[in-house]
Parts: C-alpha cells; structure tokens; sequence
C-alpha cells in the first residue's frame, strides 16, 4: 500500500469526469482559482494592516469588555488582600 500508480489516478480522474461532466470542470476549476486569489488578497490586506512598529508585546491585543483593568491600583489591592 506504497503510493498511488498513474492507473490509479486515472481511474480518479474518470470518475470526476464522470460525476461532474467535462463542462462543469473548468466551471468548478474558475470558481477554485477565485477563491485562492480572495484568499491571498486577504493575506495582504492583513499583512498591509500591521504596521512596522507594532511588534512591540501587546500591540493587538484585544480588550475584552466588562473586565477590570490591570492597573497599579488592582495589582496594589490584589497584594493588600493577600496579605491581610
């Protein structure tokens, strides 16, 4: 059960045709090519969004709402109530 021979793969290639009929290919093929090209332009419009300096730790961090913010004053209540 090594790799697949060219038999193998023709007989693959037959039964997609047969399915779905050699005008319907290059539709599907159309619509495949589409979609890769949409997938990268969203790679670059996302590598587009980042900006050089925002590598920093943090920089896109998302906040979340309804949560208490880690300031110097939650941090300094967080120690008073571990130590009473």
């Amino acid at each position: 059960m090594g790799s697949f021979s060219i038999w193998h793969w023709i007989i693959v290639l037959l039964i997609v045709l047969l399915l779905f009929g050699a005008g319907k290919l290059p539709k599907v093929m159309g619509d495949l090519a589409k979609g890769v090209k949409s997938f990268k332009a969203g790679l670059q419009d996302d590598s587009d969004d980042a900006t050089p300096g925002s590598n920093a730790p943090g920089a896109n961090a998302k906040t979340i709402p309804n949560q208490p913010a880690n300031t110097a004053e939650t941090a300094a209540k967080k120690d008073e109530a571990v130590r009473s």
